[in-house]
């Protein structure tokens, strides 16, 4: 099965990962950006493989998506390091990422070529994709929130917060995006939109919040700590969202986005 070479292709691409991070901190870009580039590479084709041997796409399982997840927050990281080089932000990507590459080696599943009817939709692979880059993104403004609150010394700057507030709003425009691509998915398969399911209920929660945070800042834009410890807890109700829910008792036989079967 691919799975078990997944150890390899995640240790060769969490080693140009961070050697990435690596060389940013000896202020080498170029470098440092080739070998985090040549890391995402290295883990795509995995997952390309991956989506090849399944014939379907590696987007059921928890630790499928985690996969991806894996994959965006270093991509989003040298994103935000190419365009206003923070040399650490590579070294935080890197970190956060190998977290969840640990969880997928350490906890391994069973993965089958079988798609349940609901999850046969054009629209499965789109929404979940945009849905996993809108989370990366919005890791990459929890690991920036990080770094302002608990690493420096001095109060952030504006232009600082000013990039978090840019990274919510492409996670938010990305969420978005991904609820209406679920909403046209429930439609197909289920005959409406919304339903409240659980899993739609977070959701709604989690997009709410970073809406709300927008607006936070733009009528307190002088309001530094309190806009940079929301995001702390935006993260908190992604991962509530994303995983959290699969450990409540309303979820179990109610839910129909359980897939894990």
């Amino acid at each position: 099965m691919i799975w078990t070479y997944f150890i390899l292709f995640a240790l060769t691409a969490v080693v140009l990962w961070a050697a990435g991070a690596f060389t940013a901190w000896k202020e080498r870009r170029q470098v440092a950006i080739i070998f985090t580039v040549a890391g995402l590479m290295v883990f795509f084709a995995y997952i390309v493989m991956m989506w090849i041997t399944l014939e379907r796409p590696p987007l059921r399982t928890m630790g499928e998506t985690r996969l991806w997840y894996s994959l965006f927050l270093p991509f989003a990281g040298v994103i935000v390091y190419g365009r206003w080089r923070y040399k650490w932000i590579l070294a935080f990507s890197t970190t956060l990422s190998t977290v969840f590459v640990c969880f997928n080696i350490f906890k391994p599943e069973t993965h089958s070529k079988t798609l349940m009817p609901a999850l046969q939709s054009p629209w499965f692979a789109p929404h979940v994709i945009v849905y996993m880059m809108a989370y990366a993104i919005l890791g990459a403004a929890l690991v920036m929130a990080m770094y302002l609150l608990l690493f420096r010394k001095t109060d952030p700057t504006p232009k600082e917060c000013q990039i978090t507030d840019d990274l919510v709003y492409v996670g938010l425009a990305f969420l978005t995006l991904g609820m209406l691509m679920g909403a046209l998915w429930a439609k197909e398969a289920w005959g409406h939109y919304w339903s409240w399911d659980p899993k739609e209920t977070w959701a709604a929660i989690t997009w709410l919040f970073y809406l709300v945070y927008i607006h936070y800042r733009r009528y307190r834009p002088t309001a530094y700590r309190p806009a940079l410890w929301a995001l702390l807890i935006g993260f908190c109700l992604l991962q509530m969202c994303w995983w959290g829910i699969n450990y409540l008792p309303s979820v179990k036989g109610v839910s129909v986005h359980t897939y894990n079967l």
